[in-house]
């Protein structure tokens, strides 16, 4: 019996002060920005390593597939073909007696069953494997694919950016015998409010068996693993609203929910003087109005949000919790 039946979209916005919520290392490491419309770009990727980090930490139930792992004392790190052999048969005996398309098989198995990472986002894997051809050890390689039945758009801020580039001293000397100090410099964004869409698809879903409880431990890594992130580029980060559309009808999504939300300004702030979540409110004008023209289709839709955020519709402040269909997430 399969657990995911219908489909659900996801809605995420958090924000971020004075830092870098995703460098791009073929430009120095700035902030990415769109440079038509000025908005702060962050990638999927990011997201989905903040969502790994964050299970890797806290459940140890289950294993990450996507992670650094070194595998000897000189501190080399495992690539996917030597990764995916960690989940291979430890009987040396059983694995010899083991034709290629079986040992395939069987990392599949396990993978699936272990690795919550893949059942979530899905994986491409190459494989190297060894089998027994008459005495001899023969090399056969081949592959693993899942489509990952969670899937999120590149995020955007909902209102341009300016990048600000700092510069400092370091702590230690620049060189031997050296009496100044290194340099260091770095971009960050004094604020920028980033919103993500995601689709969590049940077709996709039934091929690598994703479970109830694998979308419940999705929201409480999207928002406690955004908030929890320490490092010294991404700490400021803070999760403002998460929705999670779940629908009844199968096959059926509205679509591009970051498109029907809006950012207003207080106070005659221009986009890039914004610095903290009083200084704007959410319009959730459009995203209502689809809710409501669709919700003969719709199940229920799950949200936590931030206090210090404010939502209207049509020029009025709104409570979430007051809205039809609206159950607050209990993480």
């Amino acid at each position: 019996m399969y657990e995911i039946k219908n489909r659900s979209e996801i809605l995420f916005l958090y924000d971020i002060q004075n830092a870098n919520p995703n460098g791009d290392p073929n430009d120095e490491n700035k902030p990415r920005i769109d440079e038509e419309t000025g908005n702060n770009i962050v990638t999927d990727v990011r997201l989905k390593r903040t969502i790994r980090d964050y299970i890797q930490e806290q459940s140890k139930e289950y294993d990450i597939f996507v992670r650094e792992v070194i595998y000897d004392k000189e501190g080399h790190i495992q690539d996917a073909k030597l990764r995916a052999s960690d989940y291979l048969p430890e009987d040396k005996e059983q694995l010899k007696k083991m034709p290629a398309e079986e040992q395939k098989q069987y990392i599949a198995k396990m993978i699936l069953e272990k690795c919550i990472d893949v059942r979530l986002f899905g994986a491409t894997i190459p494989l190297d494997l060894k089998v027994d051809d008459g005495g001899k050890t023969k090399s056969v390689t081949s592959s693993i694919t899942w489509t990952g039945p969670v899937q999120f758009k590149m995020g955007r801020s909902l209102h341009p950016v300016k990048i600000q580039h700092i510069k400092g001293t370091g702590a230690f000397a620049s060189g031997d015998k050296s009496t100044k100090k290194t340099f260091r410099e770095e971009y960050v964004v004094p604020y920028s409010l980033i919103a993500f869409h995601g689709v969590v698809n049940e077709n996709a879903a039934k091929h690598t068996s994703l479970k109830a409880a694998d979308i419940k431990l999705l929201k409480k890594a999207i928002w406690n693993g955004t908030k929890g992130l320490i490092s010294r580029s991404k700490f400021g980060q803070m999760p403002r609203l998460l929705l999670f559309v779940n629908y009844k009808q199968p096959d059926f999504f509205i679509g591009d929910l970051d498109n029907l939300i809006g950012l207003k300004s207080n106070n005659d702030i221009r986009p890039e003087q914004l610095r903290k979540p009083e200084d704007y409110r959410i319009d959730m004008s459009q995203l209502l109005d689809q809710i409501n023209k669709h919700k003969d289709k719709i199940e229920y839709i799950e949200y936590i949000a931030d206090d210090r955020m404010s939502f209207v519709y049509d020029g009025k402040e709104i409570e979430l919790k007051k809205l039809e269909m609206f159950i607050k997430i209990s993480l």
